[in-house]
């Protein structure tokens, strides 16, 4: 019994039912003008219907046509707040983008022209169907009009009076079909082009990428500092020497100053505001990682070998953060150890090579955790055109990375 009234306690039933009437009158205005209504014949209906489609053409050219249509398909033939329930439209597959082509003024002109047909039918079946509500209300109080006046039925009054619910329900019906047939056809005349479609698609990449830049950044850097604060904290405690406890306070102190300044610069980012974030750090401020991976107690040596100036930013910065992660997977499962960095400009290309022993625990200890890490540094190389190779190579753990600097 509840899926029999369904359609009639909607409120988008009686949305759809007002956006056809909306339809009709337009109709009904160049009815006014020609050929008149005043005593309407068959011909007449007919040109009632055809009248308005040159005018449907034309304004189907204009390109905000599609946009304006879009609105009020999803506005008033979809659930959302009017319906009392959740959603805003954009979920129907209706697009609110002007027409940008031919095909799309096409597919707006059908749409105008089979939105005029369904509104004018209904808008003639509700006057028709609550015409004859009235004529069986009027019969019921005793006063028959029309063809109910010439009922052969002695009771014709109660009989009237019974069926006044029938025309109602059989309107309300009609409205409620019409309007679920003008939505199912609304995303295939209304619904975003192929154009449209690929722009979403590239914008919804775009936001993928952005948050896994974000998540990468928040990864590489807080994740480096919590190393290499839990290592100094450790070594401190190890050591129990005072001026060894002091110099591990001054690089946590350090450490977590700068992973604060990339913290916030990320967080200006996802607030999206006005005032810009800040620059990212590039290798030629690779000397803060190194040192304080020193301080940490990893013994690091380092080959630069042609101008790191001449590395474009976006590269810069990528290999400042690729470095990062590899000196931070060093100190987080091999300890203090050996490290070999090495810094290559030349062919047009950055090679970047970090290098050290691995532990007693060989590949697994060396590439412990999520992998997360790893995976975020082939992502950034990949990003940039570039290749990265990570695993064991011999008796040491090697992270090799290639961009492009061209």
């Amino acid at each position: 019994m509840r899926r029999f009234p369904g359609p009639l306690i909607r409120a988008v039933t009686y949305t759809r039912w007002l956006h056809l009437l909306c339809a009709a009158a337009f109709a009904f205005v160049c009815a006014a003008v020609f050929p008149g209504l005043s005593s309407p014949t068959v011909r007449d209906w007919l040109l009632v219907y055809v009248v308005p489609v040159p005018f449907l053409l034309l304004f189907a050219l204009v390109p905000v046509a599609r946009r304006a249509e879009g609105l009020q398909a999803r506005l008033m033939l979809f659930p959302g707040g009017h319906a009392r329930v959740a959603g805003d439209g954009s979920e129907s597959g209706v697009s609110v983008a002007p027409s940008v082509s031919w095909r799309d003024r096409a597919r707006t002109a059908v749409w105008l022209v089979l939105r005029l047909f369904l509104g004018l039918s209904t808008a003639l079946a509700t006057g028709q169907l609550m015409a004859l509500v009235l004529e069986l209300v009027s019969a019921a109080a005793g006063r028959p009009v029309g063809s109910l006046s010439l009922l052969p039925v002695p009771d014709a009054g109660a009989v009237c009076a019974l069926l006044v619910p029938a025309p109602v329900l059989a309107l309300l019906y009609l409205v409620a079909g019409v309007g679920w047939v003008l939505a199912r056809v609304a995303p295939l005349l209304l619904g975003p082009s192929a154009a449209e479609r690929l722009a979403a698609l590239e914008e919804r990449t775009e936001q993928l990428l952005e948050r896994n830049r974000i998540a990468r950044e928040l990864h590489d850097s807080i994740g480096h500092a919590l190393t290499v604060t839990v290592v100094q904290a450790g070594a401190a405690r190890a050591a129990g020497d005072p001026a060894f406890t002091e110099r591990a306070l001054d690089a946590i102190e350090e450490t977590g100053r700068a992973a604060l300044e990339d913290l916030e610069r990320v967080l200006l980012v996802l607030r999206e505001a006005e005032q810009p974030a800040g620059s990212r750090p590039t290798l030629q401020e690779a000397d803060r990682l190194l040192d304080s991976a020193r301080a940490s107690g990893a013994m690091v040596e380092v080959a630069v070998d042609g101008p790191l100036e001449t590395v474009p930013g976006p590269v810069s910065r990528e290999g400042y953060r690729i470095l990062q992660e590899a000196l931070t997977n060093v100190l987080r499962h091999c300890g203090p150890v050996p490290v070999t960095v090495a810094l290559h400009v030349a062919d047009r290309h950055l090679v970047l090579e970090v290098r050290n022993p691995l532990p007693a625990g060989g590949r697994a200890s060396a590439g412990g955790g999520t992998g997360s890490g790893l995976r975020g540094v082939r992502e950034r190389a990949a990003l940039l055109g570039g290749r990265a190779r990570t695993g064991p190579l011999g008796d040491q753990w090697q992270v090799h990375v290639e961009l492009p600097v061209v």
